[in-house]
């Protein structure tokens, strides 16, 4: 578009918008990765700060002057023309905000940071009390957040809109009751099956081994270090800074090797996406979320978990996998894995039996381990339930849901970050990914007869060119649903997932 263009002029201010969101970014990486808990204070007051300068350039008077321009410039392009979908963005973004106090976005950014100090705390010392006060500060301010933001059912409706739009408390009830009955059966056949040997997973494995591997293995996926990085965290997680640097994180267990082998997997995923962005779309509305206030390419927190659980899960977590790369692994712990054979690995890091933690999940039991905190979240948004009585209440889910009995409060109500970091609603899109990753890969398969084969053989470049394809270029163009209709020809649906885990987990099938 010409430089002195109405777009050229709302598409810089859009990317003024998208450096001061990248910023925030930037420091919220290190406030998770590198910063001294002492600077968590100062660090909430620099992110709201930040944020609210943010706001001001998305609804100052001229971003409503370059607004109102290009939408008379795009009155005569098709429905469908990119600059179309670019106004339109943008002006639901400014309605969004224009319901929204700027004192209330602000407060919530502030107190991001002070309250994950809280709870890594609180985390470390397994004493939930430590960080509820900071939770029923985020509760609180989530429902001011929500009230401000329009709702009709439920209070939780709003909080998942910013992550999810266009699913709902009632929606999200639907889809898991579906999931329910199709996963149960399965589980419960699974637990019946005679157990796998696992103690090999448990043994010592040196932190630097570990990372040397899953940088490795994030390459060999295809993740481009020289638009990313490695580093460590207390709960994983994925930012990028624009398609030409992307971090990823991962946590190191010396007792539990799947912990950083699969969270470096999923993490990728991420980082894929983002690095698969259309360049054209770089600083743009495209690779903004200007409603949730971040700097990111992926158009839904759904899609962006469909190609994390897709990676580690369709791909990392398959029998061929390990029969490809098992001695890969084991050139990294000799020892360590020396008696075990690459079926006894895939047996053992596919085995299905409930556990505490959901990153550590098997694949039967992780949408379990969501639905609970759903139904949490809902609890805590319409007021039903206390945050003070929330530890008893998530102890009697798990026991529940899964059949244990929580030890203690690090691993169960103080296991996630998300909380700490005001992502109230943001837990539906894990298993919005598991199903879209499932139906997407059964989509392009079905389009492309050489996929299958080629990712049983260890390429990966045609599955990384599908998906890029498909899903990344297209940055937030699309929404889930177009974006799914467009690729699969239908809208999200349940069953290519349920029918990937009968494949993968009954007795008899090539889990077996």
């Amino acid at each position: 578009m010409p430089n002195n263009s109405p777009l050229a002029a709302l598409q810089a201010r859009v990317a003024a918008v998208n450096d001061v969101l990248n910023a925030i970014s930037v420091l919220t990486w290190d406030s998770r990765t590198m910063m001294p808990a002492g600077g968590a204070q100062t660090r909430g007051l620099q992110i709201s700060t930040l944020t609210g300068l943010a706001l001001e350039l998305l609804l100052s008077p001229l971003t409503e002057a370059a607004l109102a321009a290009a939408e008379q410039a795009v009155q005569e392009l098709a429905p469908d023309a990119l600059e179309r979908s670019m106004v339109a963005q943008v002006q639901q973004a400014v309605a969004h905000h224009r319901r929204i106090p700027a004192s209330l976005t602000q407060e919530r950014a502030a107190l991001r940071t002070v309250a994950q100090a809280a709870w890594i705390e609180a985390r470390a010392r397994s004493d939930f009390t430590l960080f509820a006060p900071h939770l029923e500060k985020t509760v609180a301010l989530a429902r001011r957040y929500a009230d401000c933001a329009g709702w009709r059912e439920h209070p939780y409706d709003a909080m998942v809109a910013l992550y999810e739009p266009g699913e709902t408390a009632s929606s999200l009830k639907q889809l898991f009751a579906t999931l329910r009955q199709g996963l149960l059966p399965l589980l419960a056949a699974a637990q019946a099956q005679p157990p796998r040997r696992r103690d090999f997973l448990f043994r010592d494995f040196p932190e630097a081994e570990q990372r040397s591997f899953g940088l490795a293995l994030a390459e060999k996926l295809g993740f481009d270090l020289q638009r990313g990085r490695l580093d460590t965290t207390v709960h994983p997680f994925e930012v990028s800074f624009t398609r030409e640097d992307v971090r990823i994180t991962t946590r190191y267990r010396r007792d539990y090797l799947p912990a950083s082998m699969f969270g470096t997997a999923h993490e990728t995923g991420h980082a894929l996406y983002e690095q698969g962005v259309d360049p054209a779309y770089t600083r743009s509305v495209f690779a903004t979320d200007l409603i949730g206030l971040y700097a990111v390419g992926g158009t839904s927190f759904g899609a962006h978990e469909s190609q994390s659980r897709l990676w580690e899960n369709h791909v990392v977590r398959s029998r061929d996998f390990w029969r490809l790369h098992f001695t890969e692994l084991q050139s990294h712990f000799p020892e360590q894995l020396a008696d075990v054979t690459p079926d006894e690995f895939y047996a053992a890091v596919t085995h299905a039996e409930p556990g505490f933690i959901r990153v550590e999940a098997d694949e039967l039991s992780y949408d379990l381990h969501v639905m609970l905190r759903v139904d949490i979240e809902c609890a805590l948004m319409d007021g039903s339930l206390p945050v003070a009585d929330l530890p008893g209440a998530w102890n009697a889910a798990i026991q529940r849901d899964l059949g244990l009995t929580v030890p203690n409060d690090a691993q169960g109500v103080l296991q996630d970050v998300h909380w700490s970091t005001g992502y109230i609603g943001s837990f539906p899109s894990y298993t919005i990914g598991n199903v879209m990753a499932a139906q997407l890969m059964a989509a392009l398969q079905a389009q492309d007869s050489t996929l299958a084969p080629a990712i049983q053989s260890g390429h990966y470049a045609p599955l990384k060119a599908a998906l890029g394809q498909a899903i990344w270029q297209h940055g937030r163009r699309f929404g889930r649903e177009e974006l799914l209709a467009r690729s699969t020809g239908r809208g999200l649906d349940p069953a290519p997932y349920l029918a990937y885990l009968q494949t993968k987990y009954s007795p008899g099938t090539a889990h077996q």
